[in-house]
């Protein structure tokens, strides 16, 4: 996850795509709303290993996430 970066100074410390402007939490709507990698790399310049690291950091929050049942 060498391509996601977080920096106060961009985008209010959201974790980023490293050498853009372009939030882990935008390119997972991109993907949610039906955009193939395909179009994302047409329309914002990403390549799939920037997609692939936006989806392994995400993964990786989810992995440490604790479950409490009620």
């Amino acid at each position: 996850m060498k391509r996601i970066i977080i920096d106060q100074k961009i985008r209010f410390g959201k974790p980023i795509i490293e050498g853009t402007r372009i939030t882990v939490e935008e390119v997972l709507g991109m993907l949610v709303g039906g955009m193939t990698y395909e179009e994302i790399h047409e329309e914002y310049g990403l390549t799939k290993d920037d997609i692939l690291a936006v989806l392994g950091y995400a993964a990786s929050l989810i992995k440490g996430e604790e479950i409490h049942k009620l």
